[in-house]
């Protein structure tokens, strides 16, 4: 007989992992103990060589349900004679990998709880257990205790201290274990902030009813969740939908929904397994799916999307309100915040930032200690397609065989390295060794609020993940906070990296690439090499560098930013490229501008032909803005890319036919796309009198035949045949689809993003991997 000493590393501390280990151990007749060590778990026993075999294989094949195995190591030492099996206090010793579990959906086993009036904790609003509830939004330092968690400051009961002691327990050492004896404690407030209920006084009962009263009656309720406060109303009431939308300032963004369950899911969507998988999952994410044809909402919900944006109830106070007599079966549920500042998360803030637009405050004094934003995420292919990484997925790592990947001795060392990201959809990434932690999503870095949000967020995850960065990567746009965030640190190696160099490299990592790539990026602005405003390129390379083989033509946008927010201006100048201005004037027809001011038109015009604030740009999100607004679908936009996701609503048609496309030929090979053909070749159509639909739909094929055209250019003089599809244009399937299906029916090897976002939201796994791959190039 032996000792064994066992280390376990991944996501298993929160997860009921040691009462697992105790009972598996004791169900063998094995001596010794288990134990947390920062991360990880160690356990020590005393066993012949076939009883350890067998207890690892049961360790990796029924492990709980939340946690997740990385890697199990042991060492073989001389029996000790242990007596019995425990389980020993959590001690910090160990500097290897950290793995914490994020924030999860109230598990089936709290939920039956909750229901049943014969339960201690029957309807107590803040029930958890070691399978379900805040995890990553409450821990302010590792091991994960109770007492490194914003729970400390509540003496659990004799009760809840007893199942938190007992392995058999489903709420052994729970951290968040409480009951309405010793938990947190709900409040109501009014429009104000002041206190109209208390838990204390009148119980959580009476407050759930007032506000589900609240929102019952057409008002809007500021509700205190996980990782902040939402704004929720009853989605199936017009004047409520369109009082939230008045009162927050957001005048056509679609809102995120939450409905009852999976059966009103789908009397108002169309749903695959993979879509109720994910709804359904732990992390329970924002789903993307297609409404039913005449599902009876209010139009203000989702204006020109066919997609509505739907998650389950994943919270007990969510589960308590779907249950309360009359209250609406499905509700909007979006962000507590202002206008491009992150989610509110701290009360006095929310109380303060939220009044005006909330009716009444669902409030605890449970506090959130990192503010953490739904996740939202799509299926493609019947593959996950996640658009926005956040709750419910972080802080899990990313693993990459870095080693193999770049091509480089084992023996290297990675080094660490933290990666800013870029100036929206903002997320950075810090690794430790090959694991890979993205944050949750920050935002837009436009704006105080959210620079002291990203600065804090770096410090936490440094924190938790024991570790400080020798390397910085960042973004070469110079204004970019993150950027300046980097080039100031204190930091010797820094690496600047290119937008959408990026994009690619961290489509190519999340797939596992190694060697070299076709990357097609595109989006809507990124910081091109030769100071021009890059977004429809073309790229070969891979992490050690990539080249641009192609690109769109560069095309003038008057008004810089404007053009942006005006997509009527970026129309305007993709016109003015094609010598067709005056189309925009109605000098020889109907303008094409509708709506849009000749005066204003004329003054832009001038601008253009005096190339007065009008950097070029070879941006395909441009392009879509620019097609969008001659169609006269969007000419002003109100949130980032509408003109764009309106325009794919009416291009239905997958089979429609492609404009033709020219690409020009330039030194070393490299091709430019002839935008003014196809604009040239867009209004002709317009002109014939084709239907909105037909336009639109040739415009996305359009777009996918650029994607294999440029392709098959690059592979012909390269001999390349892996492609990675990037950006967030990609985010358009419609165009997604086409693309991939005439690449793959081109012989291509197709790659895309499934576990980090096509968006700015995953680029800084690219910034990362490059700056590693520049560091070991340079050893």
């Amino acid at each position: 007989m032996n000792r064994y000493r066992i280390l376990i590393t991944g996501i298993v501390q929160g997860v009921g992992f040691r009462p697992f280990i105790f009972n598996l151990a004791k169900s063998m007749g094995l001596k010794g103990w288990v134990g947390n060590s920062d991360s990880s778990v160690v356990i020590e026993i005393d066993a012949g060589e076939p009883e350890f075999s067998r207890f690892i294989e049961t360790i990796k094949t029924s492990s709980p349900v939340l946690s997740r195995i990385e890697a199990v190591c042991y060492e073989v030492l001389p029996a000790l004679g242990f007596q019995d099996f425990v389980i020993e206090q959590s001690r910090a010793v160990s500097k290897g990998q950290i793995f914490i579990s994020p924030d999860v959906c109230t598990c089936g086993d709290c939920v039956n709880e909750l229901k049943d009036p014969h339960n201690r904790r029957y309807d107590y609003p803040f029930i958890n257990c070691t399978n379900c509830g805040p995890r990553f939004t409450i821990i302010r330092d590792i091991p994960y205790d109770r007492d490194k968690t914003t729970m400390d400051r509540f003496l659990m009961c004799r009760f809840c201290s007893a199942e938190y002691k007992n392995p058999g327990d489903r709420r052994y050492h729970a951290q968040p274990v409480s009951c309405t004896a010793c938990g947190p404690v709900l409040n109501i407030l009014d429009e104000s902030g002041k206190e109209l209920l208390s838990q204390v006084d009148a119980g959580s009962g009476a407050c759930l009813e007032y506000l589900a009263e609240t929102v019952k009656s057409g008002k809007i309720a500021a509700i205190k969740g996980i990782g902040g406060y939402h704004l929720a109303c009853d989605a199936l009431r017009e004047g409520a939908v369109k009082r939230l939308r008045s009162r927050k300032h957001r005048d056509d963004k679609p809102f995120a929904l939450m409905m009852k369950d999976i059966s009103v899911v789908e009397k108002y969507c169309h749903i695959c397994d993979k879509e109720r998988e994910l709804l359904k999952s732990p992390a329970a994410p924002i789903v993307l799916l297609r409404k039913r044809e005449g599902a009876v909402l209010p139009a203000e919900v989702a204006q020109l999307n066919r997609h509505l944006g739907v998650m389950l109830p994943y919270t007990p106070i969510h589960h308590i309100l779907f249950e309360k007599e009359g209250f609406p079966e499905v509700l909007v549920m979006t962000s507590g915040n202002l206008s491009s500042e992150p989610i509110f998360y701290r009360d006095e803030e929310a109380v303060a930032g939220l009044a005006g637009i909330a009716d009444a405050f669902l409030t605890n004094d449970r506090d959130i200690y990192i503010r953490t934003d739904d996740s939202v995420t799509r299926v493609f292919r019947d593959k996950e397609y996640i658009i926005r990484r956040s709750r419910g997925y972080v802080p899990m790592p990313v693993k990459l065989e870095v080693h193999k990947m770049l091509g480089v001795n084992p023996g290297i060392e990675i080094p660490s390295v933290l990666a800013c990201g870029g100036e929206l959809k903002n997320v950075f990434c810090i690794n430790k060794g090959n694991m890979f932690y993205l944050s949750q999503h920050i935002g837009d870095l436009e704006n105080e609020s959210t620079n002291r949000s990203f600065v804090h967020a770096v410090e936490h995850f440094k924190k938790l993940l024991d570790i400080d960065p020798g390397h910085i990567a960042f973004d070469l746009h110079p204004g970019y906070f993150s950027s300046q965030y980097g080039l100031q640190h204190k930091i010797q190696n820094k690496t600047g990296v290119q937008h959408h160099k990026a994009h690619i490299a961290a489509g190519m990592a999340e797939n596992g690439l190694s060697g070299e790539v076709i990357g097609v990026s595109f989006d809507g602005t990124g910081y091109g090499e030769d100071g021009c405003i890059w977004g429809g390129e073309f790229f070969t390379g891979g992490y050690f560098g990539m080249e641009r083989a192609g690109s769109l033509q560069y095309v003038m946008m008057p008004g810089s930013d404007s053009a942006v927010r005006h997509p009527w201006k970026m129309a305007l100048g993709h016109l003015y490229s094609a010598g067709l201005q005056s189309k925009a004037l109605g000098q020889d027809s109907p303008s094409l501008l509708k709506g849009i001011r000749p005066e204003d038109i004329a003054f832009t015009i001038r601008m253009l032909e005096r190339k007065l604030n009008c950097p070029e740009t070879s941006s395909m999100g441009r392009l879509f803005d620019a097609v969008s607004a001659i169609l006269g679908i969007k000419t002003d936009i109100s949130y980032e890319g509408q003109a764009a996701v309106e325009l794919e609503y009416y291009a239905s048609d997958m089979a429609a036919k492609p404009y033709e496309v020219v690409l020009e030929t330039g030194p070393a090979g490299s091709f430019t796309v002839r935008t003014d053909a196809i604009i040239t070749q867009l209004v002709q159509e317009l002109e014939a009198g084709k239907s909105l639909e037909s336009v639109a739909s040739s415009f996305h094929a359009t777009v996918a035949r650029i994607v294999l055209k440029g392709c098959l250019e690059i592979r012909n003089i390269r001999k390349l045949n892996r492609v990675v599809l990037s950006g967030g244009v990609f985010q358009n399937l419609t165009l997604l689809a086409m693309s991939t299906e005439l690449l793959e029916n081109g012989g291509f090897e197709v790659h895309m993003h499934s576990q980090v976002p096509a968006n700015d939201g995953g680029i800084a796994l690219g910034q990362a991997i490059m700056a590693i791959a520049c560091s070991t190039a340079k050893s």
